[in-house]
């Protein structure tokens, strides 16, 4: 997969915009409007918007490097574009006039939350729709927000499980109820959403694991290959920022006593060598996973396996990042423990970012059994 270097630019110049706003979205919790305007003039989320709306409909490699290039300077900062992207893949499902009219402007930004944890009621036109939803990152600087509900009344699906919907309301239909105080990627805003008996119209309820209105090759991608691939860019890119800060600090690192830094040490020189090889190992597996997916994407239907395998790479890529920024971490010593030390927010984001379940250990013991060729649910690949 060739990657669109103007894109990757376009994000590394709005990477810089942000940078000295890192700390005043950790102490709001959610990006600084000059962050979050900076990424709508770059188009990063518009990256998997269809052209025909005035997106960028690029492939996954230039989605996964434009969201690497923002976690180098930020993971916050590559998580909410990671967010405000992939929800953009939502345009790809509504009818021609409704995406048009949402999509089209070029300040468009969505958010959305993909699990199903509310309820929809039919009624004439429409649905009823409410309930609460948590982990709604970059909902802040969003106008339109996505949520996942069931369907009151409604069968189960083949599989015997619920069937997943979801409803795009504009942001002054849902409220924000403060709830995101954690440790790390503070600066996403993912707090819990809540809808009270909204009225959502027919043309605004869909579901994102039906066939998209849309037939580029990008959207015969599978959702969950794609989302969980954007959360492991952003961790190869936090890896990424604690390699630069560790190799940066052993340069210049003189311990009180000793003649000479750090980097002459020969277990930091082995740490160095080994996270390097572990994100650079993570990164070539993951595209080598994707563009495997995306030439099938291009004949028709991708694969059990290779969605398998999609979904393997993104878990295997956060893991190992998370095991890479430790190593920085650890190198870094007493200096890394302190606010000014960027080593302590990669170490605090990458694990909260690997925690999110797209890239969980039970994606890889689901994967496991597909390679055994054992009897597996595999809707969530």
């Amino acid at each position: 997969m060739k990657i669109d270097p103007d894109l990757v630019v376009r994000a590394r110049e709005a990477g810089q915009v942000a940078l000295p706003k890192i700390s005043e979205a950790e102490e709001a919790r959610h990006l600084s409007p000059v962050a979050a305007a900076a990424l709508v003039s770059a188009g990063v989320f518009k990256l998997l918007v269809p052209r025909a709306y005035g997106g960028s409909e690029t492939n996954a490699a230039t989605f996964f490097a434009v969201l690497e290039e923002l976690g180098l300077v930020d993971g916050s900062l590559a998580w909410c574009a990671m967010i405000g992207a992939s929800t953009g893949l939502v345009a790809a499902h509504l009818r021609d006039d409704v995406a048009r009219a949402i999509y089209a402007p070029d300040d468009a930004v969505s958010c959305g939350v993909f699990a199903p944890t509310g309820l929809a009621k039919p009624v004439e036109n429409g649905f009823r729709v409410r309930g609460r939803w948590s982990f709604a990152s970059g909902c802040h600087h969003a106008g339109w927000r996505m949520v996942g509900v069931l369907c009151e009344g409604e069968a189960p699906g083949a599989n015997g499980l619920p069937k997943v919907h979801h409803a795009l309301l504009p942001a002054a239909e849902t409220k924000i109820i403060d709830t995101w105080t954690t440790s790390g990627l503070r600066g996403t805003g993912s707090h819990d959403l809540e809808v009270d008996d909204v009225f959502v119209p027919s043309e605004r309820f869909f579901s994102l694991l039906s066939p998209p209105r849309h037939h580029g090759a990008l959207y015969r991608l599978p959702f969950f290959g794609l989302l969980a691939g954007g959360i492991a860019a952003v961790t190869l890119g936090i890896a990424r920022g604690a390699l630069e800060t560790i190799v940066d600090l052993a340069k210049k690192k003189t311990p009180l006593g000793a003649r000479r830094g750090i980097a002459h040490r020969e277990l930091v020189q082995l740490q160095v060598a080994q996270a390097e090889a572990k994100v650079r190992a993570a990164r070539a597996f993951l595209g080598e996973a994707a563009a495997d997916a995306e030439a099938e994407s291009v004949a028709g239907e991708v694969s059990v396996r290779t969605r398998a395998l999609f979904r393997l790479a993104a878990a295997h890529a956060a893991t190992e990042s998370a095991a890479a920024v430790d190593l920085a971490y650890g190198l870094g010593g007493a200096t890394a423990i302190y606010e000014k030390n960027p080593l302590q927010r990669h170490f605090r984001d990458v694990h909260v970012a690997v925690a999110h379940v797209m890239v969980s250990p039970v994606v890889t013991t689901t994967v496991g059994r597909v390679l055994l060729d054992l009897e597996t649910d595999v809707s969530t690949l």
